[in-house]
């Protein structure tokens, strides 16, 4: 049955940044979760030594949860080969990374929409570097997981796989049991499209979920696409709690549960406080158990 996961999307400059949050105290935080685990992510400074993944692994063990997520952002669709080539060496240190934390899942982007180059280009670039990374995580356990993403926190441009055609040629051309989608239907929403419809074409490929919600601040989803090649954030689409925003939920789950969907769901919001996350959590353990009622929690 799915389990449930919690990103800590709402402080991501203090645990990767300034410091002004350690691992600890986020892991001491989501204690107050309903959830299984936690999704880490590759730059989290407390990270930065390999003889910090143990301990953290134990953290949060110790607590009763795992981590069964990493969360990465390679840049496979530089023109550069040997700038390409060094991030397939990154990606190759996070899924161990992933797998000394007791992980299964590494995620994976195809890399930034950079102007000078062309969506055969790019498809070609993300498309070798993950099938290159692929038996690295099989000798470890791992699964890699591409995620239909906007932009990661410290990118300029955004992802190059935005745009669901691309996003499914790139899921198309890449064939391993090793290899699955992470899906973030609020993702598809910033690209302008429809989630629902992105997740019926690539729902047999999910192995993994964000879980998070958007709304309007201001505008309508017309002004949204005039905007959606912009550098940066669209300002009008705010993260927020889940189950009260753009996403239908149960349509998603309905999807899911319907190609017997099994895996984690990580929760990617709270950004208003952790009392927020707690009210999304609670949300989404609600409707796991109506989709899967032959769930534990």
């Amino acid at each position: 049955m799915p389990r449930l996961a919690a990103f800590p999307k709402a402080f991501m400059d203090e645990l990767c940044v300034n410091g002004k949050m350690t691992l600890r105290q986020w892991v001491d935080l989501s204690a107050s979760l309903d959830i299984d685990g936690l999704e880490f992510y590759s730059g989290f400074l407390d990270l930065r030594a390999p003889g910090s993944w143990p301990v953290a692994r134990r953290m949060v063990e110790d607590q009763g949860r795992s981590i069964p997520m990493l969360c990465c952002s390679p840049d496979f669709t530089h023109p550069d080969p040997a700038f390409r080539r060094q991030q397939i060496d990154l990606e190759k240190g996070w899924i161990d990374m992933a797998a000394a934390l007791g992980g299964k899942f590494c995620r994976v982007l195809s890399g930034q929409r950079r102007p000078e180059v062309s969506r055969a280009q790019g498809v070609q670039y993300a498309a070798d570097a993950i099938e290159e990374c692929i038996p690295h995580a099989a000798e470890r356990d791992v699964t890699i997981i591409i995620e239909n993403h906007y932009k990661d926190n410290y990118w300029q441009y955004p992802e190059f796989a935005q745009k669901m055609d691309v996003f499914c040629e790139l899921v198309e051309r890449v064939q391993s049991p090793h290899f699955g989608v992470n899906y973030d239907p609020s993702n598809t929403i910033l690209a302008g499209e429809d989630p629902l419809e992105l997740l019926r074409r690539i729902k047999h490929r999910v192995v993994t979920m964000h879980a998070s919600d958007r709304y309007l601040a201001e505008g309508t989803i017309e002004d949204l696409r005039k905007e959606e090649d912009s550098v940066g954030y669209a300002s009008r689409l705010r993260h927020g709690e889940i189950g009260k925003g753009l996403n239908d939920y149960d349509a998603i789950f309905t999807e899911l549960r319907g190609v017997h969907f099994n895996g984690w769901i990580s929760i990617e919001d709270g950004v208003n406080g952790i009392e927020e996350l707690q009210r999304s959590a609670l949300f989404l353990r609600k409707k796991m158990r109506q989709y899967w009622p032959a769930a534990t929690k």
